[in-house]
Parts: structure tokens; sequence; C-alpha cells
């Protein structure tokens, strides 16, 4: 059975992406830890960072770069990378801007859509 990620990188579920190439996804978390919070995810489906090719594992982290830099640019922030590897079975790196108000322990409240637009449209990368 597919995972989420997958159903969202094959575009069965709603995202707001942010970037894609031929082996990674990038989209907004719709429960975020700050807004902006994005998931650099491998288009394979594989449970554990770790057990990605070597390919693969290279190509998220190359997009995690890529991101995380491009955020800090757009924001003046900087941004946290966060890996859990318990909610979702498929391999994926959490982009997390910096609030100073950050608590990881609390999500904030769920954006409504045009804000998750608005934040989609202003982090987006080409």
């Amino acid at each position: 059975m597919s995972t989420i990620f997958t159903k969202i990188i094959q575009g069965e579920l709603p995202s707001y992406k942010i970037y894609e190439d031929d082996r990674t996804y990038a989209f907004l978390d719709i429960e975020p830890e700050s807004l902006g919070h994005t998931l650099v995810v491998p288009k394979v489906e594989v449970d554990r960072l770790y057990d990605l090719d070597d390919a693969d594992y290279a190509a998220v982290m190359t997009t995690v770069k890529k991101l995380a830099r491009h955020y800090e640019d757009v924001l003046g922030q900087r941004t946290l990378l966060k890996v859990i590897g318990t909610d979702v079975p498929h391999a994926h790196v959490h982009l997390i801007p910096f609030d100073p108000n950050y608590d990881p322990a609390h999500h904030i409240p769920k954006p409504s859509p045009e804000e998750m637009e608005a934040i989609r449209t202003k982090l987006e990368h080409k």
C-alpha cells in the first residue's frame, strides 16, 4: 500500500509543492511547527532515510541543502533540520524555519489555505 507521501508525489492527494526534481519532492507540512515547515521526500518509497540507496540519499540531502539556503535568503532566519522517521513510513527530512518562539513540542495553529498558498508562493524554488 502506498504511503500518503507517495500519493502526494503521484498527484493523488493535493499538496503545497515547494520544489520537485527527478528524485525528490518538497511540500509544506499541513501541521507545521512554524510557518514554512517543509517536508523533503525521495520519490522512491523507502521507510528509513538510511535505507535509501546512495544516489537517492544524496539527492534528498542536496535538496535539503538547496532549500535550507533558499529559505534563509528569503526569510532572513535560520532553518532547522529534523529527521524523526516514525510518523510516516516514507523517508523524509523536515525543514523548519526558526522562530524565536519555536517549541518543538507544539505546532502552530493550522494555517488557512490562503496562508499556506502565500507561504508556498514565497518559498517556492524553481
